[in-house]
């Protein structure tokens, strides 16, 4: 056996294989009622299928192309949390799970979806990943452009778009987030380079898509080198901060990027509790008030008193400041009034591929 290390994170690297092939799907359900509801339904849908009682699994044979069907039949045979309790596990041909295959063993809910998931396995196989970019302009002079913030876009083969929230919701689902996030940090830098953007640049990333730092992040710091960026031009935006249950594996991503260079962003700041205690966990650079707390702020006291308490704890304690979705030119007067140093929003420019060179002059 070899004790060869990998130097790269092999789970965000590799793709599963599609769903598609001849094989066998072997099924352990949580609960006695529940093998019994997988035979009946194996029954009565005239599947070929055996009974293994003393491992309580249910092996069905699937033929090429009959896993989405299959997926649709299951997800209305048991409850959400029969899916969620279920162990599945895909094997191409007619042989029998051996070591190597358990680590691929997961719910059953992940199967259904990745069986419907084709399409987003193609599109990161392919790169059909794209990325947006909406610029960050100084609050001061919104005709000074102090970023883009790169956003994830999908391609069809057709040149269409999807929309980052249908990735999102399907990475997720089939446990491609991993895949999903590594694909798009390197579209973000690719596409900032062949557009020629000289300011800073803003990459989302997403702390549960990330195993060790050490491993998955190597390769995306090798492309920000390879590509001639200065590494403090790179903006290294926290993403769905609420879901990162492990504060300590989150703090462990932060200082590798920092250690390289890069600086850090907290999105969407105030628009969940844990977002307040990661100000002083994390330190970031940079935060992002979140856009619906922004919303019609010069209308709503309550939003801002909070946001004003927000904007002096940053000024205190030297972190900049970005306040999204701005709208309106209310919005912009009151945001700008109270020390806000950067704005983001369509009243400035919507997300565009190729990014916007100029921004207007909005006073007031």
């Amino acid at each position: 056996m070899s004790d060869t290390i990998p130097a790269q994170c092999g789970r965000c690297q590799t793709l599963p294989a599609k769903v598609e092939e001849t094989g066998q799907l072997f099924l352990w359900p949580p609960l006695g009622h529940s093998l019994g509801k997988l035979v009946a339904f194996m029954r009565e849908a005239g599947l070929e299928y055996q009974l293994r009682p003393e491992a309580q699994c249910v092996v069905v044979r699937l033929e090429q192309g009959s896993a989405a069907a299959l997926a649709g039949r299951l997800g209305d045979t048991l409850t959400r949390e029969e899916l969620r309790g279920t162990r599945a596990l895909f094997k191409q041909g007619s042989g029998e799970p051996g070591l190597t295959d358990f680590p691929n063993v997961g719910p059953l809910q992940q199967f259904l979806t990745l069986s419907r998931a084709g399409w987003l396995v193609d599109m990161l196989a392919e790169q059909r990943l794209t990325s947006h970019f909406q610029p960050i302009v100084h609050a001061d002079d919104t005709r000074r452009i102090f970023a883009h913030e790169a956003l994830m876009r999908g391609m069809e083969k057709d040149g269409s778009l999807v929309s980052p929230g249908t990735i999102m919701e399907t990475a997720r689902g089939a446990d491609l987030l991993f895949q999903l996030d590594l694909a798009a940090r390197g579209s973000a830098i690719r596409e900032a380079v062949r557009h020629g953007l000289t300011g800073s640049l803003f990459i989302n990333f997403t702390p549960t898509a990330i195993y060790d730092p050490a491993y998955c992040l190597r390769s995306t710091v090798s492309v920000i080198k390879d590509a001639g960026l200065e590494p403090h031009k790179v903006v290294f935006e926290v993403i769905e901060s609420d879901h990162a249950q492990d504060t300590r594996h989150l703090r462990a991503i932060i200082d590798f990027y920092r250690k390289a260079g890069f600086r850090v962003a907290l999105d969407d700041l105030g628009a969940g509790h844990s977002s307040l205690n990661l100000i002083h966990q994390l330190r970031p650079d940079i935060m992002k008030l979140d856009m619906e707390l922004i919303r019609n702020i010069h209308e709503d006291e309550y939003k801002a008193s909070i946001t004003q308490k927000l904007l002096e704890i940053a000024q205190k304690l030297g972190i900049l400041t970005v306040a999204e979705g701005i709208e309106t030119p209310e919005e912009l007067r009151w945001v700008r009034a109270h020390g806000v140093d950067y704005l983001q929003g369509y009243l400035i420019a919507r997300p565009q591929n190729p990014p916007v060179q100029s921004t207007p002059h909005i006073t007031g």
